[in-house]
Protein backbone atom coordinates (compact mmCIF):
# COMPACT_ATOMS: atom_id res chain seq x y z
CA UNK A 1 0.00 0.00 0.00
CA UNK A 2 3.07 2.26 0.98
CA UNK A 3 4.24 2.06 -2.33
CA UNK A 4 0.98 2.19 -4.40
CA UNK A 5 0.66 5.47 -2.60
CA UNK A 6 3.92 6.85 -3.60
CA UNK A 7 3.23 6.61 -6.82
CA UNK A 8 -0.15 8.26 -7.10
CA UNK A 9 1.94 11.25 -6.01
CA UNK A 10 3.73 12.25 -9.35
CA UNK A 11 2.93 15.21 -10.46
CA UNK A 12 2.11 13.30 -14.46
CA UNK A 13 -1.15 11.22 -14.48
CA UNK A 14 -1.49 8.13 -12.92
CA UNK A 15 -3.79 5.89 -14.29
CA UNK A 16 -4.88 3.21 -12.28
CA UNK A 17 -6.81 0.02 -13.78
CA UNK A 18 -8.30 -2.15 -11.02
CA UNK A 19 -8.99 -5.29 -12.18
CA UNK A 20 -9.47 -9.13 -11.80
CA UNK A 21 -8.34 -11.78 -13.84
CA UNK A 22 -11.87 -13.65 -13.93
CA UNK A 23 -13.24 -10.63 -15.14
CA UNK A 24 -14.10 -10.08 -18.99
CA UNK A 25 -14.60 -6.45 -19.81
CA UNK A 26 -10.77 -5.88 -18.01
CA UNK A 27 -9.02 -8.18 -20.45
CA UNK A 28 -10.76 -6.00 -23.26
CA UNK A 29 -9.42 -2.83 -20.82
CA UNK A 30 -5.41 -4.44 -21.94
CA UNK A 31 -5.24 -3.45 -25.13
CA UNK A 32 -6.87 -0.60 -24.68
CA UNK A 33 -4.25 0.56 -22.14
CA UNK A 34 -1.83 -0.15 -24.44
CA UNK A 35 -2.59 1.95 -26.92
CA UNK A 36 -3.02 4.22 -24.31
CA UNK A 37 0.64 4.36 -23.17
CA UNK A 38 1.97 4.03 -26.66
CA UNK A 39 0.32 7.27 -27.66
CA UNK A 40 1.43 9.14 -24.45
CA UNK A 41 4.42 7.00 -23.79
CA UNK A 42 6.13 9.17 -20.72
CA UNK A 43 3.70 11.44 -20.15
CA UNK A 44 1.72 9.09 -17.98
CA UNK A 45 1.78 6.31 -15.79
CA UNK A 46 -0.09 2.85 -15.86
CA UNK A 47 -0.98 0.77 -13.40
CA UNK A 48 -2.69 -2.25 -13.18
CA UNK A 49 -4.17 -3.17 -9.29
CA UNK A 50 -5.81 -6.88 -9.36
CA UNK A 51 -8.28 -6.78 -6.57
CA UNK A 52 -8.22 -10.54 -5.27
CA UNK A 53 -4.50 -9.91 -4.57
CA UNK A 54 -4.61 -6.32 -3.42
CA UNK A 55 -8.17 -6.44 -1.33
CA UNK A 56 -7.15 -3.50 1.32
CA UNK A 57 -5.85 -1.10 -1.82
CA UNK A 58 -9.39 -1.63 -3.80
CA UNK A 59 -11.35 -1.34 -0.41
CA UNK A 60 -9.43 1.93 0.46
CA UNK A 61 -10.43 3.55 -2.75
CA UNK A 62 -14.26 1.57 -2.59
CA UNK A 63 -13.97 -0.54 -5.75
CA UNK A 64 -16.83 -2.40 -6.18
CA UNK A 65 -16.69 -3.35 -9.61
CA UNK A 66 -14.09 -3.79 -12.29
CA UNK A 67 -12.63 -2.65 -14.02
CA UNK A 68 -12.55 0.37 -12.28
CA UNK A 69 -9.92 3.12 -13.84
CA UNK A 70 -8.78 6.03 -11.49
CA UNK A 71 -6.57 8.86 -12.42
CA UNK A 72 -4.47 10.32 -9.74
CA UNK A 73 -2.55 13.07 -10.14
CA UNK A 74 -0.48 14.48 -7.07
CA UNK A 75 -2.37 12.21 -5.15
CA UNK A 76 -5.53 13.45 -5.34
CA UNK A 77 -8.35 11.62 -7.63
CA UNK A 78 -9.16 13.60 -10.62
CA UNK A 79 -11.57 11.16 -12.76
CA UNK A 80 -12.84 7.72 -12.01
CA UNK A 81 -15.01 5.52 -14.08
CA UNK A 82 -16.00 1.74 -13.66
CA UNK A 83 -16.41 -0.15 -16.89
CA UNK A 84 -14.63 0.01 -20.23
CA UNK A 85 -13.58 3.18 -21.52
CA UNK A 86 -12.16 3.98 -25.11
CA UNK A 87 -8.31 4.38 -25.54
CA UNK A 88 -9.31 7.43 -27.59
CA UNK A 89 -11.67 9.17 -24.29
CA UNK A 90 -8.78 8.09 -22.18
CA UNK A 91 -5.89 9.72 -23.84
CA UNK A 92 -8.38 13.12 -24.19
CA UNK A 93 -8.55 12.84 -20.38
CA UNK A 94 -4.82 12.45 -19.66
CA UNK A 95 -3.64 15.08 -21.88
CA UNK A 96 -5.92 17.51 -20.09
CA UNK A 97 -4.29 16.35 -17.13
CA UNK A 98 -1.01 16.76 -17.87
Amino acid sequence: MSSFNSMIQSDKPVLVDFFATWCGPCKTMSPILEKVKAQLGEGVTILKVDVDKNPKVAASYQVRGVPTLIIFKEGQIMWRQSGVVSDSDLIGLLRQMS
